[in-house]
């Protein structure tokens, strides 16, 4: 197993108008050569494939004949279904019920064979051959403060793999590369980081993720408020509203214009919960967590199963993206029991229903009062690192966890830890 420490750069990229149709349809062969095998991979009724080998090995041929992709982004596409049919694999040894995976996320996965990234530009493969796509860099002055400038400006860290995405909302292309240090040295703080965010032995840091139906779409155990849900909602009642109108006309061009603008709020849809997910993962990083938990989706859809069903696929899709975008990163998705997350007082652990009025948490025994949502969220970090406490193994294999609050770290013993940050 590689265990060389890795860090992610993000690098936006120039990328030439007339060649941009081509990385599209290289995207759309690549999510079809995952889709594919992941329905070929996932059996029901029988046991589910998880060999990258055996998987190549049946479907190699026939997916190289039926798309324009290189070899190698072919391998990629059927590696990347098998790794996510594994892990839903492993998800239901545990218990939990998980589905076939599907790939709709704009995303094409590449190496050394399939790219070459160089100082100021990188080639990459597409249906029609290689295409050279400038970065656009930081300013030199500034760019030492820059992971670009940390990392992959460096001669100790090795670009091995990257993963390209686009932004619909700015029509922007970005590369997230993915870079190795097989000789990474650090001493002290950096050192105790490094054993634990890498080797994984140790201790690790987690943020907790509470979902709301209103208010904040998302809220952070460090007080991150992301997004609007009432916003979401109100979008969706608009285009209800405009489909009932067209509905009422009932001719050929009202039901053309049903699909079209259906069609359209899909899609803004989705590009809203890719920005959401892209906030909380910077909140990740800026706290140094190892690992992001959620309540179960499970609770997700009893909590509103008198709702929307819009809700739910938009809980259930935002997860689903977090969990996609983590899988280059150092970082895992992980569930707890959503049970009372909402009623326990996150400062001293009294739980009761009185404690929680709508929005407002107010403690009835110690007094403690904050915004309910930031408060659940802070309680579903500390039930994770109950968890590891009792002896549960977390997903990055710890003996201790710690959650990520506003200003530092506390342990299931309440020792809190400022940070640096």
């Amino acid at each position: 197993m590689d265990d060389a420490p890795r860090r992610t750069v993000p690098i936006k990229l120039n990328m030439p108008s007339d060649c941009e149709a081509d990385f599209h349809h290289t995207k759309d062969q690549f999510l079809n050569c995952a889709n594919q095998t992941s329905d070929w991979a996932w059996r029901y009724d029988d046991y589910c494939i998880t060999s990258k080998a055996k998987a190549e090995k049946a479907l190699y041929d026939d997916l190289k004949a039926e798309h324009d992709l290189t070899a190698n982004l072919v391998q990629k596409g059927i590696r990347r279904a098998i790794e996510a049919v594994d892990a839903g694999v492993e998800k239901l040894k545990e218990g939990e019920k998980t589905s076939q995976p599907v790939f709709d996320s704009w995303s094409v996965v590449y190496d050394k064979r399939s790219a070459t990234f160089n100082a100021d530009h990188a080639t990459l493969s597409t249906v029609n051959g290689r295409v050279k796509a400038d970065y656009v860099l930081p300013l030199e002055d500034e760019r030492e403060e820059t992971p670009f400038g940390r990392y992959y400006e460096s001669d100790e860290w090795d670009a091995s793999s990257a993963t390209l995405q686009y932004d619909e909302h700015s029509e922007d292309f970005y590369l997230h590369v993915t870079l190795k240090n097989p000789n990474y040295e650090v001493d002290g703080i950096e050192r105790q980081e490094a054993t634990s965010r890498e080797e994984g032995t140790e201790n690790g840091v987690v943020l907790g993720v509470d979902l709301n139906v209103t208010g904040a779409f998302a809220v952070t155990s460090t007080g991150k408020f992301i997004g609007s849900a009432d916003y979401l909602t109100h979008k969706r009642n608009e285009l209800e509203k405009r489909r009932g109108r067209l509905q009422q006309t009932g001719t050929r061009s009202s039901h053309l214009t049903i699909q079209r603008i259906g069609s359209r709020f899909s899609d803004w849809s989705l590009d809203w919960l890719h920005n959401r997910v892209n906030e909380l993962l910077e909140e990740a990083e800026r706290v140094n967590a190892d690992g992001v938990i959620f309540e179960n989706l499970k609770h997700i859809r009893e909590n509103i199963a008198n709702g929307s069903k819009f809700q739910q696929w938009a809980y259930a899709k935002f997860v689903e993206i977090a969990e996609y975008k983590i899988e280059d990163r150092d970082l895992f998705v992980d569930f707890v029991s959503p049970a009372y997350t909402s009623q326990r007082c996150s400062c001293c652990g009294f739980t009761h229903e009185d404690n929680r009025d709508d929005k407002t948490f107010a403690c009835q025994k110690c007094g403690y009062e904050v915004n309910a949502d930031y408060n659940a969220a802070k309680n579903i970090a500390v039930r994770y690192c109950g968890y590891i406490h009792r002896g549960q193994k977390s997903r990055g294999g710890w003996a201790a966890c710690q959650s990520a609050l506003k200003s530092g770290t506390l342990n299931v013993n309440g020792e809190f830890n400022a940070s640096a940050v």
